[in-house]
């Protein structure tokens, strides 16, 4: 397909997970954070789940949404620090295509002049998996804030060049203008 720019927005079905053992719906500071900043950017929200930290229920949950004809990204936030409980690369790289490398240099690059040192301790991942982005961030509000304001949202924008991530997506079955059941 090449690294087409278009001059036109091109919205887009990305589903949101938290990785959390204590995270519920009216608590979840950092999924409402990327669910409002997709929602703002024009994107729709194909779904969104909070599973406590467990290879295989985030394996589930995210091996559905990589099957599912109307996910086309997945923003991941949560499980990607050192406690014995953080296990999201390790339940995400088995299911990606192809890893994108430079997400998580790039974070942690950004991240050092907000934290220091401490961003060593981000094990921050982005793959493709079926034609499905997938992102995988810190949980903590702050981390998504950079990750969505300085790479992902410019990454899921069909408008920037030299190239973005648009095109490399499979084409969602819903129209982007409906909303889910």
């Amino acid at each position: 397909m090449g690294h087409k720019i278009t001059t036109e927005f091109e919205p887009l079905h990305l589903a949101v997970l938290t990785v959390s053992d204590t995270r519920s719906l009216d608590n979840d500071t950092s999924g409402q954070l990327l669910v409002d900043n997709l929602l703002e950017e024009g994107h729709q929200l194909a779904d969104r789940k909070i599973v406590v930290d467990d290879i295989y229920q985030i394996r589930a949950v995210l091996s559905n949404w990589i099957a599912d004809g109307d996910v086309q990204g997945v923003l991941i936030t949560g499980g990607t620090g050192f406690t014995q409980r953080d296990s999201t690369p390790e339940a995400v790289r088995p299911l990606l295509d192809k890893e994108v490398d430079g997400f998580g240099e790039l974070f942690r690059q950004i991240s050092y002049e907000q934290i220091g040192t401490s961003t060593i301790q981000s094990r921050a991942i982005a793959g493709l998996a079926n034609g499905v982005i997938i992102f995988c961030m810190p949980g903590s509000t702050n981390a998504c804030r950079t990750a969505w304001e300085s790479i992902i949202r410019p990454q899921l924008d069909a408008r920037q060049g030299p190239c973005n991530f648009v095109n490399e997506l499979k084409r969602s079955v819903t129209p982007a203008c409906s909303s889910r059941g």
